[in-house]
């Protein structure tokens, strides 16, 4: 019987000790990332390559350069696990780097993007996206709620589509969903910010998370009065160790419905000529996801899965651990008209 306590407790101590050494590598390493140096043991992954296959091309590129939100919505899939930012110039240097692996369209989204230091970093990414990279485009995803006018004024002509992300046309199933934040209204935010992307020529976008709390709406009359140039209507996602799952921060099951109640919703608003649909499957694999590190996340597991940061490995080496199947990404319509100056639209 004692040898067999004895080999519990060591077991306890033995895990223990591993934990802090996992958070100790973690802190020093977002440090060595700052400073341009080493960042492979943020990722956990070992040093072994996978197996040879053919070279993939960033094409199009999701860039979560923040995880802070001010929105509470209780499906978040990329949750406030961390606070940090990578410095601007640091940030560019792996947009550079993904240019010249080939990356045609960059968007930028969080957390919320406009958050930190009130949109000025993320105007000044978009700024070098457009003019100093030269990307055919350049798009940012946005709650709508901090977005101000003067931001327009100074960084609009450098952005070619605003997506802002909207899952009801009724204020209550917005606070329901976390879509809020004090009294403010998620809607009058949205029309506003429509109305800007008129005036100074950006391409306007919505987003909608099809959940429990809005299946049964109709929006078909709000969305064609809007006139987005795409509506992208998400089926609720779960992913493990950020809406569900021990050490999620958000809670997302009872948002979760099937894929016949997804699709009874599709069916209903088909006549939007716009509406472009992503189920689970085609969210899981079909995107190349960067976080606040520049690791790639693999999605494929029903969790996030990092890379390497490119800053470290460079894009060839990271971007084989991030899952992305491109046959997905191409039935899912992911290359589309993305550069305003092709869209042909009456502003």
């Amino acid at each position: 019987m004692v040898p067999v306590m004895f080999l519990r407790f060591w077991i306890a101590i033995k895990s223990m000790i591993s934990s802090l050494i996992s958070n100790f590598h973690l802190r020093s390493d977002e440090r060595s990332i700052v400073q341009g140096g080493r960042a492979s043991s943020v990722s956990g992954i070992p040093d072994t390559k996978k197996e040879e296959r053919p070279a993939t091309t960033p094409t199009s590129v999701n860039y979560h350069f923040t995880r802070k939100c001010n929105y509470k919505c209780g499906f978040c899939f990329h949750t406030a696990k961390t606070s940090f930012v990578l410095p601007l110039e640091v940030a560019k240097k792996g947009l550079t780097l993904l240019k010249e692996a080939g990356m045609e369209k960059i968007n930028f989204s969080g957390g919320e993007p406009f958050l930190h230091e009130k949109g000025d970093f993320l105007g000044r990414l978009v700024q070098f996206c457009k003019v100093d990279l030269q990307l055919p485009s350049v798009s940012v995803v946005s709650n709508g709620s901090m977005i101000k006018e003067n931001w327009f004024r100074k960084y609009g002509e450098h952005l070619d589509i605003l997506a802002v992300s909207c899952d009801s046309f009724n204020e209550d199933t917005n606070k329901l969903i976390g879509r809020t934040q004090g009294r403010k209204s998620h809607l009058d935010n949205l029309y506003r910010v429509r109305d800007w992307c008129r005036q100074y020529k950006v391409a306007f976008k919505i987003n909608s998370v099809i959940n429990t709390f809005n299946i049964d709406e109709d929006m078909a009359e709000q969305i064609t009065h809007l006139n987005p140039v795409r509506w992208k209507v998400f089926q609720c996602l779960l992913i493990f160790g950020e809406n569900a799952g021990e050490d999620a921060l958000r809670e997302a099951e009872r948002f979760v419905i099937s894929p016949e109640q997804f699709q009874d919703f599709l069916d209903r608003h088909s006549s939007v000529t716009c509406l472009v649909p992503e189920s689970n499957q085609k969210m899981r694999d079909s995107y190349l996801i960067l976080d606040e590190y520049m690791r790639f996340l693999d999605c494929t597991g029903g969790r996030k899965d990092p890379s390497k940061s490119i800053l470290d490995v460079g894009v060839g080496e990271a971007i084989c651990f991030s899952g992305f199947d491109e046959k997905m990404f191409l039935k899912r319509g992911g290359k589309y008209v993305w550069s305003k100056a092709d869209m042909g639209l009456e502003w």
